[in-house]
């Protein structure tokens, strides 16, 4: 079986990060893949894109209802990401 590519440019100095960030991502175990077999050195996410995603995404909705509106946006924050 042939080495990884990312971990190849890992090994040639190259740090490899994804420009995206899915709380979906995290909470399957995917993320802890990325990192612990393909070599993932770092997550990026325009700020405006990621309060879309927070706003409007699949993966947040179920959390959001959860809370109440009084909830301060540091709070819910850190709730969408444990």
């Amino acid at each position: 079986m042939s080495e990884n590519p990312l971990r190849q440019l890992n090994k040639l100095g190259q740090s490899v990060w994804q420009d995206y960030i899915r709380r979906g991502e995290i909470l399957s175990g995917d993320l802890r893949r990325l990192i612990d077999q393909d070599g993932l050195s770092g997550m990026t996410s325009n700020p405006t894109i990621f309060e879309k995603a927070i706003a409007g995404g699949k993966d947040m909705t179920k959390a959001s209802e959860d809370w109440s509106a009084r909830d301060s946006r540091e709070r819910h924050f850190s709730r969408l990401w444990p």
